[in-house]
């Protein structure tokens, strides 16, 4: 059984830093790409970014491209999401994201299997 924890949000100030960790449970997470996409309550879903099974150099959608970080640690079946220079229209739910398969694809916004989530507000 697939079961996705988020964890790490909270408040924090434009300009600041979060780390959201996503422990996984009934599965390898290095296994298979792992994606973080984002969405708020009546709107669509977007992706963030993923990271493919090989653990390379991870794919970032553009909103966070340069301010985000995709890593994982294997021996904590773990995989992270730093988030550096936040902007208020960054706040939302964040939820990691899989579908089993070993390549990112969308950011990983359309897989099935998706954790509870975590919110993230950024405001002043």
């Amino acid at each position: 059984q697939v079961n996705l924890v988020e964890s790490g949000g909270g408040l924090v100030q434009p300009g600041g830093s979060l780390r959201l960790s996503c422990t996984a449970s009934g599965f390898t997470l290095a296994w298979y790409a792992i994606g973080w996409a984002r969405q708020a309550p009546g709107k669509e879903r977007e992706g963030v970014g993923c990271i493919g099974r090989s653990g390379g150099s991870p794919d970032y959608a553009e909103s966070g491209m340069g301010r985000f970080t995709i890593s994982r640690d294997i021996d904590k079946n773990t995989v992270y999401l730093q988030m550096d220079m936040l902007k208020t229209e960054d706040t939302t739910g964040y939820y990691c994201t899989t579908d089993l398969g070993n390549y990112c694809s969308n950011y990983g916004k359309e897989y099935n299997e998706w954790g509870q989530g975590t919110q993230v507000t950024v405001s002043a």
